[in-house]
């Protein structure tokens, strides 16, 4: 057994590869709280790195399943480390509470302030895990050893140094560790970006030398579209690295883009499943995409994704302001006609986040198409990309919507369209590719293709 920061020990560095095998966790109780349940056949891995989202511990009932969840596992014999989210709706609550007193509040300060959502969510869970029975320590990114960058808001880790982690399942403790914060070298308190919590967990696994970190949230597994608006949605068993990072960054929602890197970057299965049902997930791995026979993986969407207006600037140093503070980027175009403008798009949910890194360079910086939404179909497949684009806009055609702007990568084709017919849109599309069915190829999704 690895003892307590013991050198062989790795952190989460990029120079560092991860080899350990994890096993399949225990799954959720209903309340009232019956005895441990016990872990699957089979179950011999000794460290195990589970991610809880907001809806997972938005109330009290709810963090003491988490909590149960957890000592089943310890008593099976696992050192169980559970990365947790703010509660559902608090770190909406703290923004409001900051903007209330400032339209422009100090990036450092919201960060000091929005680090007490995921700080609360894990001192609780530790008082259940107690009141349980078992031993427990919340642990806050500082403690845990999550190092970032300075651009607060939305840092980036530079390493995991994990020694109190170690030290604590040692003891023979549960570790609750915050998602979604750090600290800098200086000793200031930084966050991660939206979904922070998911870099959190798969950077800390690779820093214990693991090889899967179960994602747990309030569906049960990635859909071929969002079941809300697709009640046909179909859930895959298996997707890739790159199928799910180009879904994420199309809008899917399920995991942040940049955990999904982090995975494919030290080989880190993901295990995304539902903290409330016992139903299979949906497994994330690092797999080649077959040349002229991969399926269509899904169709994403996003309700606001603005369009910005750049004048006087170069596409570079748009781009690398944008870099600067970690910003995503959908589409940029520089007009041949006028080029002096540069237009982009961006999520609408980043919106605070763009004006502010172009207002770094003393940028003018005009938004249009507030109410402009986009679809994504996502694919692997190249040879294909104009037979899928066509079928696309036939189908929205058919729908009676018309994009305002078609982009398309080697991953997936996007279309810029009025946000109010998103919904329709999703559904044309998945109806279109027939995703409701299972597995289905490129060479029966698209005419033409050879077989």
């Amino acid at each position: 057994m690895t003892g307590p920061g013991a050198p062989q020990l790795s952190a989460f560095r990029s120079a560092e590869s991860v080899r350990a095998r994890q096993a399949e966790p225990p799954l959720p109780v209903p309340l009232p709280l019956p005895p441990p349940l016990p872990l699957p056949d089979g179950l011999s891995a000794r460290r195990v790195v589970w991610k809880f989202g907001g809806s997972s511990v938005g109330d009290v009932h709810r963090l003491r399943a988490v909590a149960q969840r957890l000592v089943a596992a310890h008593r099976q014999g696992l050192q169980v480390v559970a990365v947790l989210s703010a509660m559902s709706d608090s770190t909406d609550d703290l923004l409001g509470l900051a903007y209330g007193l400032s339209p422009r509040p100090q990036s450092r300060e919201l960060d000091a302030l929005l680090s007490v959502g995921e700080s609360m969510s894990c001192a609780l869970a530790a008082i259940a895990v107690h009141e349980l029975g078992e031993h427990a320590i919340s642990l806050s990114g500082t403690q845990a050893g999550f190092m970032t960058d300075e651009a607060h808001g939305n840092a980036r880790l530079h390493e995991v140094r994990p020694w109190r982690v170690v030290e604590a399942l040692e003891a023979g403790s549960i570790v609750l560790v915050t998602g979604y914060q750090g600290i800098t070298a200086a000793g200031d308190v930084t966050t991660l970006g939206r979904g922070g919590s998911d870099a959190s967990a798969i950077a800390l696994a690779a820093a214990l030398g693991l090889t899967e970190c179960d994602i747990h949230t309030d569906v049960t597994g990635v859909f071929t579209a969002d079941p809300r608006l697709v009640p046909a949605a179909r859930r895959m068993e298996r997707l890739s690295h790159e199928e799910m990072l180009q879904l994420a960054e199309a809008g899917a929602q399920v995991m942040q883009p940049r955990a999904v890197e982090l995975a494919a970057a030290y080989d880190i299965d993901i295990h995304v499943r539902s903290s409330f049902t016992t139903e299979p997930g949906t497994w994330i791995k690092k797999e080649s995409p077959l040349f002229e026979n991969t399926r269509i993986a899904g169709v994403a969407h996003r309700r606001h994704d603005p369009l910005y207006t750049v004048s006087g600037l170069s596409p570079a140093t748009v781009s690398a302001a944008l870099a600067e503070r970690g910003m995503p980027v959908g589409s940029m175009i520089r007009d041949l006609h006028d080029p002096q403008h540069v237009r982009f798009t961006s999520p609408g949910t980043e919106a605070q986040g763009v004006i502010a890194a172009l207002g770094d360079v003393g940028a003018a910086v005009e938004v249009h198409g507030e109410e402009l939404g986009s679809v994504s179909v996502v694919s692997t497949v190249v040879s294909n990309r104009a037979e899928i684009t066509s079928r696309i806009l036939d189908a929205l055609e058919g729908s009676g919507i018309s994009p305002l702007l078609v982009t398309s990568t080697p991953s997936r084709v996007s279309c810029h369209i009025t946000s109010d017919a998103v919904e329709q849109a999703t559904r044309a599309l998945h109806e279109a590719f027939d995703l409701q069915v299972e597995a289905p190829e490129l060479a029966a999704a698209v005419p033409g293709t050879a077989s």
